[in-house]
């Protein structure tokens, strides 16, 4: 079965001196500042759309990774992955790189390398972000 899920902004103000709340309607989780300064600057606080990216796409990889050993055997004790979403304005998103490491028992580094690689390019983030560069360093803890 299909799922939607929701959020919104409120924006008030211009570009550079406005300010917005990003509300995740379907979690409830809450309500989170994001401003221009934060998203080009420092985030002091607020948010920005890379990290809500980031956010996605670490926990989407881990999911796809976690799902790709379990189907092939070695399911993982525990991943640690980290998403950087680098953002250049004027340009936009100029590439993302996925760190990941993994406690799997009875998988060697090649083993974990490709599982990771697959999850990369599987995983639904990294296929609605396919116009970005995804990179990825995969290792076992």
């Amino acid at each position: 079965m299909a799922t939607t899920r929701q959020a919104h902004t409120v924006w008030e103000g211009d570009l550079l001196h406005g300010k917005g709340v990003v509300t995740f309607d379907s979690s409830g989780i809450g309500d989170h500042d994001v401003s221009w300064p934060s998203r080009a600057e420092q985030a002091n606080g607020k948010t920005s759309p890379e990290e809500l990216i980031a956010a996605a796409h670490s926990s989407c990889f881990s999911m796809a990774l976690s799902n790709g050993l379990a189907k092939a055997g070695t399911p993982p004790t525990r991943l640690n992955t980290r998403a950087e979403v680098t953002f250049q304005p004027g340009t936009g998103i100029t590439g993302i790189h996925l760190t990941v490491q993994g406690e799997v028992p009875g998988l060697d580094e090649a083993g974990f390398a490709e599982a990771a690689e697959d999850a990369k390019a599987n995983c639904p983030v990294s296929q609605a972000l396919t116009g970005t560069t995804i990179t990825l360093t995969a290792s076992l803890a």
